[in-house]
């Protein structure tokens, strides 16, 4: 046990806020927005500058998801082994988080102090498990929200937890835009079974106040990426664009791709919130990236649109060891996106004992072991 993390758990969590009514004079971390206000990156967005020089890379970790314990033995360590091989391997200029990125306060608070200490800005947006184990979702925002390097902000309030903007700027323009967007839980229906939620209404509206404000600013529309936890439904659709099902083969050109599997069902919305329909009306969005799914990874164009999971990074919660490691988002001097895949060979880990039974089931076996 760290227990440097630990002695700064207890102090937060007896002096840090768990919901926004606890903070003080009635203050608010959330802005009040409408369709009425005019939008301004000044005001709404945190910009980023790019060198002109060289893409602007970010790297994206996904579906990290450790509890206390586990971020303090083997499943941290591994997973911090292979961020950091990442990290030095990419010199990124931005890490980002896509969600599920820690179960509970402590693993929280290691995951936080990990990424600050690389000197880098880093952005995280929340997963339908950031909730469980925590002290609230709320009391997980503060902390990143006051990190050293993090660019994370709470947003619009009524929306959920950290709705925001990055502006990638080159020679003072605004290239390429972030939208970190919360796609939040679980919910219950009537007859008591769970579906996964997503944008709400009011999202879907800030964001396309937001795409046109840019879009006025610069005079044109600018590309963006919107970087969110739980996948749309259109993904299943990308997936059927490019996967035979009657043959059960990758059609080309994604046959030759190395990493573009489907092992798990898709964790999308039970209702098609429209947002897909949106970006494609807007014109400004041309990827969207999720994690959620720990043991899907693909990037496939579908009208217009990539749409791509992150790979997931390290074996937190579950995983398959074929696609342990991080994702890039590369952007050019013209806005343009590319991904990149990036992965880390378990079996080549430093931390010792890999065989374990973890969960019940068993993630590695003699003939893994060096």
């Amino acid at each position: 046990m760290d227990f440097t993390v630990a002695a700064k758990y207890l102090k937060m969590l007896t002096e840090h806020p768990a919901a926004p009514e606890e903070l003080p004079n009635g203050e608010s971390l959330f802005y009040e927005w409408d369709p009425s206000l005019p939008y301004s990156s000044d005001v709404y967005a945190t910009q980023i500058e790019k060198d002109p020089d060289k893409d602007f890379v970010i790297l994206n970790f996904g579906d990290i998801q450790c509890h206390d314990g586990e971020a303090f033995c083997q499943v941290g360590e591994m997973a911090e082994e292979t961020m950091d091989k990442l990290i030095r391997g990419i010199k990124p200029d931005m890490l980002s988080l896509s969600g599920d990125n820690a179960f509970d306060p402590l693993a929280y608070l290691r995951l936080i102090r990990f990424l600050d200490a690389y000197d880098i800005p880093w952005a995280a947006c929340m997963g339908n498990a950031d909730q469980r184990g925590l002290v609230s979702e709320f009391w997980a925002d503060y902390q990143m929200a006051h990190a050293k390097n993090s660019l994370f902000d709470y947003g619009p309030k009524g929306m959920g937890d950290g709705n925001f903007i990055i502006n990638i700027v080159q020679d003072g323009k605004t290239v390429h835009t972030l939208f970190y967007m919360d796609s939040h839980h679980e919910e219950m229906a009537p007859d008591g079974s769970e579906y996964y939620d997503h944008f709400w209404p009011s999202q879907i509206a800030w964001y396309e106040w937001a795409v046109r404000g840019i879009a006025a600013e610069e005079g044109h529309v600018v590309p963006s990426t919107v970087i969110m936890h739980m996948p749309v439904q259109e993904y299943i659709d990308a997936w059927k664009s490019a996967h035979d099902e009657k043959t059960g083969e990758l059609k080309e050109p994604f046959r030759s791709m190395d990493f573009c599997k489907v092992h798990e069902s898709f964790g999308t919305p039970r209702d098609n919130n429209g947002f897909f329909d949106k970006c494609l009306e807007l014109g400004s969005t041309k990827l969207m990236l999720c994690g959620h799914d720990h043991i899907n990874c693909f990037a496939i164009p579908y009208r217009g649109i990539t749409l791509a999971y992150t790979m997931k990074t390290g074996y937190g919660c579950y995983w398959e060891k074929e696609t342990n490691g991080g994702t890039t988002l590369s952007v050019d001097g013209n806005g343009n996106v590319a991904v990149g895949y990036h992965y880390i060979d378990p079996t080549k880990s430093r931390v010792k004992k890999f065989v374990i039974d973890y969960y019940g089931i068993k993630l590695y076996g003699p003939k893994d072991t060096d």
